[in-house]
């Protein structure tokens, strides 16, 4: 069993492009680092061989930086929290195979995390600036590049996935929808900041019938192709002044599949408090709209800061926390989960 005393627990995750390391004391944030990977702007996309060299060569400066900053030493750990998946599978070798040898040379519990849910906790994370903290139950849309989830959330351990994407990730279609413009990676926050001087209602995009809580993106992204393709073979058009409104209209398609989801749930549900988390939901036009959406419905909306939105170990090192006080610990030859 856990012991009594405060536990401290650090964080690592290694599951895509970033590095990152974190120390939580009693579940409030001492140290938070990140180290990003530029390596693959210039190939448009992650890539995956060179994300897990990258990591192998982060890894311990950014352990070390976290403890250093957090002002504690790895003796007086009480267990080290890690990503197990989903993810890349070399990415997450990095950061299991290093946690494991960690854990083990210190003496102290190993705490594999789903990646997915400690997006979720990342609201329950406590530092040293106050904001509210949703209480449970509480509706999340967990958006990201590789996953786009709607989850019923009773607890730190009780979780009930209520729909997903049938296909590809919102996150996935910020990106390829910047791609088709010729934007470069990471396009998604591009995507927004042009959007912010754009038109939605300029062009139109059809929006998919979905059963349920489940969503749909790829037929979303093949109708914007068609959009762009055919606004660029326009003789009379400057697609550097259409840019904006092309990137408002995606933006605003994508983000209605998904309010109109969440919407849903929490009409069907009564759950009054809703929440986003994940890569996207740093976008300011996904923000705005539900944050207006829970002022509609008199509801109350949770968002995350921006370091808290992105892949990062303080998430990690909160779902382990959680873990920890449960007594739900993992052998050292735990392995990584690449897929949901």
């Amino acid at each position: 069993m856990p012991p009594a005393q405060a536990p401290i627990i650090l964080g690592i995750e290694s599951s895509c492009d970033e590095t990152a390391a974190a120390v939580l004391v009693n579940g409030q944030v001492r140290s938070n680092v990140i180290a990003g990977q530029t390596v693959h702007q210039q190939w448009g996309g992650v890539v995956p061989e060179l994300a897990s060299r990258a990591h192998q060569e982060h890894i311990v400066p950014v352990v070390h930086e976290a403890l250093r900053s957090a002002g504690v030493r790895k003796e007086e750990l009480h267990a080290v929290a890690f990503t197990q998946g989903p993810g890349l599978i070399g990415a997450l070798l990095v950061g299991t195979c290093f946690a494991r040898s960690l854990a083990q040379g210190l003496g102290i519990p190993l705490l594999a995390v789903d990646h997915l849910r400690a997006h979720i906790l990342a609201h329950l994370i406590v530092d040293k600036d106050p904001r509210p903290i949703p209480g449970f139950p509480f509706l999340n849309l967990t958006v990201s590049g590789g996953h786009t989830l709607l989850v019923l959330v009773r607890g730190p351990l009780d979780m009930e996935v209520l729909g997903g994407t049938l296909d590809d990730a919102a996150g996935e279609a910020f990106d390829k929808g910047a791609k088709m413009l010729g934007l470069p990676y990471p396009g998604g926050p591009l995507v927004d900041r042009y959007a912010r001087q754009g038109d939605p209602g300029r062009y139109h995009l059809p929006l998919p019938s979905t059963k349920g809580y489940d969503m749909s993106f790829s037929g979303l992204k093949s109708a914007f192709n068609r959009l762009v393709t055919d606004v660029r073979e326009r003789p009379d058009v400057d697609m550097e002044q259409e840019r904006p409104h092309l990137c408002a209209t995606l933006q605003q398609a994508i983000i209605d599949i998904l309010l109109r989801k969440l919407q849903k749930a929490g009409r069907q549900t009564g759950v009054e408090r809703i929440a986003i988390s994940g890569g996207v939901s740093a976008n300011s036009g996904l923000r705005e709209q539900v944050s207006a959406l829970a002022l509609r419905e008199g509801w109350r909306s949770f968002i995350p800061p921006f370091d808290y939105c992105t892949d990062n170990a303080a998430m990690i090192a909160m779902a382990g926390h959680h873990l920890y006080l449960a007594g739900r610990f993992s052998g050292l030859d735990t392995v990584p989960l690449p897929r949901h």
